[in-house]
C-alpha cells in the first residue's frame, strides 16, 4: 500500500524585522514538514495576507508598528478563522501572556527558542496543544497566585480554581512523572525518551490526566502542577 503524502504545515510570519523573518523562513524550510507561504511586516499587511492566503498556523510577533501583534489577535482570527495563532516574541511581559491567551493564541513562545523546539512547538499546537515558553510558566503561575502584579483578564487564560488535592492525588505515579514534564514544557516525545515508554502511550497518559484534573489544555495542567510544587 503506497504511503499517502501528508500535506506541510502553511505558514504566515509577521514579524517587523526583514532579516528575522528572511532567517525564521529558511529555518523553518529545513522541515518538509513545514511550509512558509506568506509573510508580513505590520498588522495591516498582516490581515491581508491572512485573509488571501488562509495558512494553517501563524507565527506572530508583538511588537509591530501601529497595531501590537495582541491587540492584532481578533482581527487576524476573524481574517483566518481556521489558523492556529502562535505568539513567537521577545517580551517576557506577563501582560503580553495574558493578553495573548486571552484573545485566542494558542500559545506564547519567546525568540530565543532553539529551531527544533519551535518546529516540535508547531506541531504540538497543529495537534491541539496549548504552548508556553517554559521561562514564561513561573510568571503564568505567579499571576494567577496573585504574588506578581494584577494582569487584567488573567482569569480567562488560566482554570477557575486550582483543583482540590485530591485530583493531584488521583494520579498514578506514571501519570506524575509525565505531568512534571509538562509542567517544565517538555513535548511527548521528549517525556517519552526520559522515562522509555513510547510517544502514544505518553499522549494517553496526558489524556488521562488532563480528565482527572479536571482542565483541557497542558498549559492548565501545569499551572495547577506548579501551584501544588510537583516541579
Amino acid at each position: 500500500m503506497p504511503n499517502v503524502a501528508t500535506s506541510p504545515i502553511r505558514i504566515l510570519v509577521i514579524d517587523d524585522h526583514t532579516l528575522f523573518r528572511r532567517g525564521l523562513t529558511a529555518l523553518l524550510a529545513r522541515d518538509p514538514h513545514l511550509c512558509v507561504i506568506g509573510d508580513a511586516a505590520d498588522a495591516g499587511q498582516a490581515l491581508r495576507k491572512a485573509q488571501e492566503l488562509q495558512p494553517d498556523l501563524i507565527l506572530l510577533d508583538n511588537h509591530l508598528p501601529g497595531v501590537s501583534g495582541v491587540d492584532a489577535l481578533p482581527a487576524l482570527r476573524e481574517a483566518a478563522p481556521k489558523a492556529v495563532i502562535l505568539m513567537l516574541t521577545v517580551s517576557e511581559d506577563e501582560n503580553d501572556l495574558a493578553a495573548a491567551l486571552r484573545g485566542g493564541a494558542a500559545g506564547y513562545l519567546l525568540k530565543t527558542i532553539e529551531g527544533d523546539a519551535l518546529t516540535a512547538a508547531i506541531e504540538r499546537a497543529m495537534q491541539g496543544d496549548s504552548v508556553v515558553a517554559p521561562e514564561m510558566m513561573n510568571k503564568l503561575v505567579a499571576a494567577y497566585r496573585g504574588t506578581s502584579k494584577e494582569v487584567p483578564g488573567v482569569d480567562a487564560a488560566l482554570p477557575p480554581a486550582v483543583r482540590p488535592d485530591s485530583a493531584m492525588a488521583s494520579l498514578s505515579p506514571r501519570e506524575r512523572e509525565i505531568l512534571n514534564g509538562i509542567a517544565r514544557g517538555a513535548s511527548n516525545k521528549e517525556i517519552g525518551r526520559e522515562h522509555g515508554i513510547a510517544e502514544t502511550t505518553v499522549k494517553i497518559h496526558v489524556q488521562h490526566i488532563l480528565r482527572k484534573l479536571g482542565v483541557s489544555s497542558r498549559v492548565h495542567a501545569a499551572v495547577i502542577a506548579t501551584e501544588r510544587g510537583l516541579l
